[in-house]
């Protein structure tokens, strides 16, 4: 367990999100990026952040469910992702899609259908159309990784080659998520009148906001923790890091990546896990018929500790894929001692994670 300056006591707390003490923060070793907002076929508004440089061609940088693009350029680490991808010579584009807490979108209802079907073609489309490039290449996570899929079964182009991260068309909860998405617990919530949940609160004003603290210190899990918004992200999503993984700066700033989530998407994310595989809202298998869209080089990446989705689903998702179209497209890294979220915010992901995702999108490139 990670000490925290904030660490809640009786009476005396702060609302993280709403009263965090300023920190000092690193320089960043990339340029100045370029932020172009770019309107869907639906009319949403999303947001791609560039690092432009480098001669190997665009990168898709995708994060997953509830998380802006500061999960990716957190500064609490010596070398973030971006930072690695730039160094390498890559053209950096980073995507907050229609769920990034930093849009307003993410207020509103919408399903991973939607993601799948209007953010990643309107992505694509513009990286392309900005770098004149025929295809690029994609690094995704978790339900941005699924959503990624998702839209190249239904058609996306212009991708040549990808790279998914913790979670494919086969989202194998841990027990207690299953129980969760077993149980409806999402549209029970609905029928309370809940329809967004948010990691952000405000323990030094709201009394609901305390009350719920108090009722996660009783949440089951491995990952027990003194910061409040750290139990609310064990709670709405699992166990998604490792505490031995993170540094003490980087636990201390969970705030500034995660906020805001729908419940429309956490309802569809329950039917796809019972249901056992990617199917769209209303359950319609309109997704895995159509796998031969996916035969392009794709490599998965997943933590042999996940405890939001467990590693049978991807290696599902790879042994599948190799029989429909061929064991060459396709690789898979099992990371040892890592979770989820922390194979790219870990405080060693540089050295045991990144060089990994590098080396499968150099292949792409003939490196």
């Amino acid at each position: 367990m990670l000490a925290s300056p904030w660490a809640d006591t009786d009476d005396d707390v702060l609302g993280f999100a709403l009263a965090a003490p300023p920190r000092a923060r690193r320089t960043l070793r990339l340029p100045t990026p370029e932020v172009y907002d770019v309107r869907t076929d639906d009319g949403v508004e999303v947001r791609l952040t560039r690092y432009g440089g480098g001669h190997k061609g665009p990168v898709l940088v995708v994060p997953g469910y509830g998380t802006s693009i500061v999960a990716y350029t957190i500064d609490t680490v010596e070398t973030n992702f971006p930072e690695y991808l730039f160094a390498n010579d890559y053209d950096v584009w980073l995507f907050d899609y229609r769920a990034s807490p930093h849009l307003t979108s993410s207020t509103t209802q919408f399903s991973i259908d939607d993601i799948a079907r209007y953010d990643y073609p309107a992505a694509v489309r513009k990286v392309r159309e900005v770098t004149g490039a025929e295809t690029i290449q994609v690094m995704a996570h978790c339900v941005g990784a699924m959503s990624f899929l998702m839209a190249m079964l239904i058609g996306l182009t212009g991708v040549r080659s990808a790279v998914v991260s913790q979670l494919g068309a086969f989202p194998v909860a841990p027990t207690l998520n299953g129980i969760k998405a077993g149980l409806h617990l999402p549209s029970f919530l609905t029928v309370l009148g809940v329809d967004t949940l948010s990691t952000d609160l405000d323990l030094s004003g709201n009394w609901k906001d305390r009350l719920g603290d108090r009722v996660l210190r009783l949440y089951p899990t491995k990952e027990r923790c003194e910061n409040p918004v750290c139990r609310r992200i064990l709670f709405m999503y699992g166990e998604v890091f490792k505490h031995e993984q993170l540094n003490a700066a980087t636990h201390d700033a969970l705030h500034e990546m995660f906020g805001v989530a729908n419940l429309t998407t956490f309802k569809h994310l329950a039917t796809m896990v019972r249901e056992g595989h990617i199917v769209d809202r209303d359950g319609r298998d309109v997704y895995m018929p159509h796998l031969d869209r996916l035969a392009i080089p794709l490599a998965i990446v997943h933590g042999a500790e996940n405890g939001l989705f467990l590693p049978e689903g991807t290696e599902r998702l790879y042994q599948l894929l190799c029989e429909r179209n061929g064991e060459a497209l396709y690789t898979r890294h099992v990371i040892p001692d890592y979770a989820h979220m922390d194979c790219f915010i870990g405080k060693d992901a540089a050295r045991d994670v990144y060089p990994l995702v590098l080396a499968e999108l150099e292949k792409a490139n003939g490196a």
